[in-house]
């Protein structure tokens, strides 16, 4: 934490620099981080409510739904995903600078975020166009995003670090993403998991079903984020941030030795 904050000036060019690798050369720049969640959006309006006419029991409006449980998976899993190969991208600082080596994955994060936000910017006009609400409980959406981003950077510590003795671990935290996303109540309602024993386990020690269902609550919903889910969503959080931290600590010091 305190590397954190006293190189935080390197933590912004690090950001800044994360950010526009992503538009470099095109034209139209940022803006193309509009552009794919909207067509995203435009794209399951038209399978889901055009095409397949598909609706569910309380949700009005069946894309909305879908698109509000997405965006927090995108944001965490962009970031877990690219923590994974981060330490080995950034090789040539880690080994011949006095290079704080955790505030990569938390870079990460935060350039993610930017697009989130751009995401998240469309999604509050939608529902004001579509349903005609924007809902006061936004205020709540900063902290649904810092747990997930103590989820996301606490774990991307833990693999980004295991990476880099192993190389098989991005591939194998690859596959855990895949079955953790279809574990997650996006395409799929918590009904159907509350059917029987073993995925009512496994709805309830998942943190990220806790943050689905606050931002579909926030975004589209007619009722509050629920404060239990919202606890337990930062519980989790601040654990895996700091089991994250503490492993990353301890792995570092072999880091030069093996990069």
């Amino acid at each position: 934490m305190r590397n954190l904050v006293e190189r935080r000036s390197l933590l912004y060019q690090l950001v800044r620099r994360d950010f526009e690798q992503r538009y470099i050369g095109s034209a139209m720049g940022w803006i193309w981080g509009l552009i794919q969640p909207l067509v995203l959006l435009l794209s399951w309006t038209f399978v889901f409510q055009v095409c397949l006419d598909q609706h569910l029991p309380g949700i009005r409006n069946y894309p909305l739904h879908l698109f509000a449980g997405m965006l927090p998976w995108l944001l965490f899993s962009e970031t877990a995903q690219r923590s994974a190969t981060c330490l080995l991208e950034q090789a040539n600082l880690i080994t011949k600078t006095v290079f704080p080596a955790e505030i990569v994955p938390v870079s990460i994060f935060l350039s993610a975020l930017v697009g989130h936000a751009l995401a998240l910017t469309l999604l509050v006009a939608a529902a004001a166009v579509i349903l005609n609400q924007v809902s006061l409980f936004l205020i709540f959406l900063p902290v649904y995003v810092l747990a997930i981003g103590l989820m996301a950077v606490g774990l991307g510590w833990i693999v980004g670090s295991l990476h880099v003795f192993l190389r098989d671990t991005a591939q194998v935290w690859n596959v855990i993403l895949t079955f953790w996303f279809w574990l997650t109540p996006i395409f799929i309602t918590d009904n159907y998991y509350r059917k029987r024993a073993w995925t009512r386990f496994l709805l309830a020690a998942n943190p990220m079903a806790y943050v689905v269902r606050g931002y579909r609550a926030m975004l589209i919903g007619p009722a509050p984020p629920s404060i239990v889910d919202l606890g337990v969503a930062l519980a989790f959080g601040a654990v895996v941030f700091v089991a994250g931290g503490l492993f990353f600590r301890h792995m570092k010091r072999g880091f030069a030795d093996v990069l």
